[in-house]
């Protein structure tokens, strides 16, 4: 598909109530309001075009962007460019979508560890985020390293910014979960953490517990 068939797919598929509640979730104003269930199916069309997905970057339209962390390649994409969106992400949706697709990249863990020392928040929870997906992805990070992650969250989530604050809290559920090792010591952590203050705004979303998730996850599993 070429940038002008998207962009106009796009915009057929968006609704008004799909712009009102993604606006109120702090999407901005602009977009056309395009569910994820349909961005998937653009997905799979498109499959792959990194061209493409640099192209739909630079339009500014949100949902254009979120699908281009979908279709970018991540052999393909470049620390700059990685930089570059990072840069511009003011919506935490983007932000864990932008994640998925460094988790990819074979520069993952340099952008991850970077970002996650950032004091903005949007950095930092794309670093976490990133961390979460890498590890549920199947990456190799070693037990060591992860500890040193569970010591660093300790002692900087509640001083952390908002959003980075649920990143860091999910995080700490990932190593729980996908580094068998350490689930006691990211359990440990946890309850040392308490009780996680995230402002989700005018949704009706939460933060979990981290406890109760690693241990109801590891039951299911």
């Amino acid at each position: 598909m070429t940038y002008r068939e998207v962009m106009r797919e796009l915009k057929s598929r968006g609704t008004a109530q799909n712009r009102k509640v993604y606006k109120r979730h702090g999407a901005g104003d602009k977009l056309y309001g395009v569910s994820f269930a349909d961005l998937r199916k653009l997905q799979k069309k498109i499959k792959t075009d990194h061209a493409l997905a640099l192209k739909l970057w630079d339009s500014g339209n949100m949902d254009a962007r979120e699908l281009a962390t979908m279709v970018a390649d991540p052999d393909e994409l470049k620390p700059s460019t990685a930089n570059a969106w990072m840069k511009e992400i003011d919506y935490y949706v983007l932000s864990d979508q932008l994640a998925e697709l460094v988790a990819r990249a074979p520069f993952a863990r340099k952008k991850m560890e970077q970002w996650m020392k950032s004091p903005r928040e949007y950095y930092r929870a794309c670093g976490y985020t990133t961390l979460a997906v890498a590890l549920k992805n199947g990456m190799d990070i070693p037990d060591k390293d992860c500890r040193r992650y569970l010591r660093t969250i300790e002692k900087e989530l509640h001083s952390s910014p908002n959003r980075a604050r649920y990143s860091m809290n999910n995080a700490v559920i990932a190593i729980g979960v996908y580094k068998p090792n350490l689930t006691k010591e990211a359990v440990k952590t946890a309850k040392k953490i308490g009780k996680v203050e995230v402002d989700h705004g005018e949704t009706n979303c939460k933060t979990p517990d981290a406890v109760t998730y690693i241990e109801k996850t590891l039951q299911r599993k």
